[in-house]
């Protein structure tokens, strides 16, 4: 009976640590994809030459290769990954809908048609490019809420008024790069995602956006996960429902948009990553946030990491190396989906 009991304490013991263990090695790793971003380049640096430039107060080359070039490129790709994986977790728990990610709300496809219309019509206002991708993603969710208000926010709206919606500007995209063939260069750079030339003045309003919806995110969480139980569940438990569900579509389009301004349509990262999170960590929408956040920023820094040094010089946009991560991945998801249906 002793030995039970000192066997059953043990256990109770074990299992903070088992709870909180996965967590502290996401950390961990998040902290280790972040100085290898810092460590690795075109220019060979040591650890400590690294930590010595980036808290030096001299204007060494050292330090101007770590404060001014790999210090916000490291940044970007951290928020980056939070912001898409935290866009990515609310949309597939309000859709209900696995393979949801911040396009299909026509996030992407609303930030590509603002950014083409704003480089045919101004070829030379290149600084304006990033607040026409924010406002072009914004502005699409707003019709998508508008919508889906005036109809009935339920899932099944949300998803198709965004289908249509992302057609519709999917055309558009077409039809202006049939006419202006000079746009073409510029945005199919933007189209493919790249954290080239990102500077800490054009982080600081989208870190604000990103961890603000987070922010929202986590303290709606406990009604999320009841929203996630279905919708006469949730209502018979006093959750606004459909007030709910608008609000988080309005946190993962301002999430998402943020990091459309500063890294153009960066794909795969909102859509993989939750399903990686949620296998980590299990369910519960606060776990999903979290995890999500650490996965998703170590995953984006380690893909931007891959991409700056495989073949330095060369430069392979962080875009196309998620691209060549998660499509392989998206085809394993769907035929899991197909065993189970």
């Amino acid at each position: 009976m002793a030995a039970d009991r000192k066997t059953e304490s043990m256990t109770k013991a074990r299992r903070p640590l088992h709870k909180y263990g996965i967590f502290i090695l996401l950390a961990f790793l998040f902290l280790c994809a972040a100085v290898t971003a810092l460590w690795l380049g075109s220019s060979k640096l040591s650890l400590s030459e690294v930590f010595a430039g980036l808290f030096s107060e001299e204007n060494t080359k050292i330090s101007v290769i770590i404060r001014h070039i790999r210090l916000p490129r490291m940044l970007a790709a951290l928020l980056a990954g939070i912001g898409l994986s935290v866009s990515g977790v609310l949309l597939q728990g309000v859709t209900d809908n696995g393979l949801a990610s911040p396009n299909i709300i026509g996030v992407n496809s609303g930030a590509g048609f603002l950014t083409i219309l704003t480089l045919s019509c101004f070829p030379h206002a290149v600084f304006a490019l990033p607040f026409a991708a924010f406002f072009g993603a914004f502005l699409t969710t707003l019709l998508i809420v508008w919508t889906a208000n005036r109809i009935g926010s339920s899932k099944t709206t949300i998803i198709l008024a965004g289908m249509a919606l992302t057609t519709i500007l999917n055309a558009g995209i077409s039809f202006i790069s049939l006419l202006d063939t000079d746009v073409v260069a510029v945005y199919n750079y933007f189209s493919v995602g790249g954290l080239s030339g990102v500077t800490m003045e054009r982080l600081l309003i989208p870190a604000v956006l990103i961890f603000l919806s987070l922010g929202v995110s986590l303290l709606l969480s406990p009604r999320i996960s009841l929203l996630c139980l279905g919708d006469s569940l949730a209502s018979s438990l006093g959750v606004r429902v459909r007030f709910l569900r608008i609000v988080c579509l309005l946190c993962a389009s301002a999430s998402a948009a943020a990091v459309v301004s500063f890294a153009g349509l960066l794909g795969f990262v909102g859509l993989i990553v939750p399903h990686i999170a949620r296998r980590l960590t299990g369910g519960g929408m606060t776990k999903a946030l979290l995890s999500s956040s650490l996965v998703g920023g170590t995953i984006v820094m380690l893909a931007d990491t891959i991409g700056r040094t495989l073949f330095a010089p060369t430069e392979i946009p962080v875009g196309i190396v998620m691209a060549l991560v998660g499509a392989p991945f998206f085809l394993v998801l769907l035929l899991r989906r197909r065993e189970h249906a």
